[in-house]
């Protein structure tokens, strides 16, 4: 079974920037599409962002033009590079996968962004 890792969340004041990794624990060179999700306190989740395994990306429209959301197979590492970051984008940020009707989440990573 395939585990997922995130990390790289923190405090960060509004305007900056964060790089979140996720780190599979086996091959991701046959799961067709990745997600990032985030989790903002008394609030469901949302969709953040998605790669497809040909390199196709999608985002939430909260998040467009902000982050940038990619994967490394040779590394089985997805990453999701935000920038201009604002107080709403205060949440848990989780990675995600589905296949064979079993979804997969890593334990999420917590971005704060606050002054």
């Amino acid at each position: 079974q395939v585990q997922l890792v995130e990390s790289g969340g923190g405090l960060v004041q509004p305007g900056g920037s964060l790089r979140l990794s996720c780190k599979a624990s086996a091959s991701i060179r046959s799961i067709a599409v990745f997600n990032w999700y985030r989790q903002a306190p008394g609030k469901e989740r949302e969709f953040v962002a998605s790669v497809s395994i040909g390199g196709t990306r999608n985002y939430g429209d909260s998040v467009k033009d902000r982050f940038t959301v990619s994967r490394d197979d040779a590394r089985d590492t997805i990453t999701l590079q935000m920038n201009a970051l604002r107080p709403e984008d205060t949440a848990t940020y989780y990675c995600h996968f589905r296949t064979f009707h079993t979804d997969y989440w890593g334990q999420g990573t917590r971005v704060t962004v606050s002054s």
